[in-house]
């Protein structure tokens, strides 16, 4: 039989993550996912809003495929600051108690979820690359439950794919990397409904005091980059990694690499590409001495076009690449670049 869960009916949430006026691209991403998953579940997508002046924000969200919009709006929420933000999101969840609750999996997301889940005593699942709605059977109990989230993440360094549920102590809860979700059209006249609500806050909420704050810009933008070469462990050692750079130079692309580059210590973790580093979706994507391994293919699966060089004719790499090389990346990686320059 079917076990009948509290919250059944309620909405999706997404909560919208607003930085200078801006809405991070990890929240537009997640309205994405939450807009299939609210129409699976037959119920709203709504949006949860915190700031000090972000009301303005709230029409955007609607052009993408937000129903309605929880909008709060205090001083003492200008800039995000643990408890304050925990303390008013903790009380729009009581008052309309949504079955599900995403965030992207920022600094802000990962700070901000763990204290609302474990103040509300609600499961969480961190650091997900897809979310689905399915049913699951307790084996121990043979109870069914119907239209749960499925939480699924890499676990164990990333060497397996988990799927998690939480049939109970809702709402059901979740961070999302960014990058793994598309990002939503804009659809010009769709409209939604504001819902206001007035943050109960004063000044002994806030028990931080900002003293300085210094904004530090990643010098890697592999999210935006149509055009990413990325090295694995097959290049061998940092000498190599400069024909990748080479190679990105010429192409006006940026540089990624392989978990297995990163832990040999061949380049930083910035660059790093799949399921435990970053998501992309290039317009080209060239792997260079990369094996191909399933979580490094989540990660760039979605390229428009995929050049795979490897002097292993058998590379996994080679399943999901549109064109192969098969060669030492010492002889084809300066070929290419000639050639490349000469039709420049």
């Amino acid at each position: 039989m079917d076990k009948n869960v509290v919250n059944r009916k309620g909405e999706v949430w997404v909560f919208i993550e607003a930085v200078g006026g801006r809405i991070a691209d990890v929240s537009l991403e997640l309205v994405t996912r939450g807009r299939e998953l609210a129409d699976r579940l037959r119920v709203p997508l709504a949006g949860m809003l915190l700031g000090s002046d972000v009301e303005g924000l709230a029409e955007g969200l609607f052009s993408i495929g937000v129903d309605r919009a929880y909008v709060a709006q205090h001083e003492l929420l200008a800039r995000y600051e643990t408890h304050p933000y925990t303390k008013v999101a903790v009380d729009l969840i009581r008052r309309h108690n949504p079955q599900i609750v995403i965030y992207g999996a920022s600094s802000i997301g990962r700070d901000l979820a763990p204290r609302i889940a474990s103040t509300l005593k609600a499961g969480l699942t961190a650091d997900c690359t897809d979310l689905q709605i399915g049913s699951h059977t307790d084996p121990v109990t043979k109870e069914h439950y119907k239209h749960l989230l499925f939480q699924i993440r890499p676990a164990f360094g990333g060497n397996i794919i988990a799927t998690i549920v939480n049939p109970e102590g809702w709402p059901q809860m979740a961070t999302v990397r960014e990058g793994v979700m598309a990002m939503p059209e804009a659809r010009d006249g769709r409209a939604g409904e504001v819902v206001r609500f007035t943050p109960e806050l004063a000044p002994a909420d806030v028990i931080l005091s900002l003293v300085d704050e210094i904004p530090a810009e990643s010098k890697v933008n592999l999210k935006a980059a149509r055009v990413i070469v990325a090295g694995g462990a097959g290049v061998g050692s940092k000498d190599n990694f400069k024909l990748i750079y080479d190679l990105a130079g010429v192409l006006g692309g940026e540089v990624g690499a392989s978990r297995a580059a990163v832990d040999k210590g061949l380049i930083d973790k910035a660059h790093q590409v799949g399921q435990t580093g970053t998501t992309v979706r290039p317009a080209l994507y060239i792997a260079i001495g990369i094996s191909g391994q399933v979580q490094h293919r989540a990660g760039m699966a979605e390229a428009a076009k995929i050049v795979a060089v490897n002097k292993d004719p058998d590379a996994a790499i080679f399943g999901v690449a549109h064109y192969g090389i098969v060669g030492d990346l010492n002889d084809v990686v300066p070929m290419m670049i000639s050639a490349i320059r000469k039709r420049v």
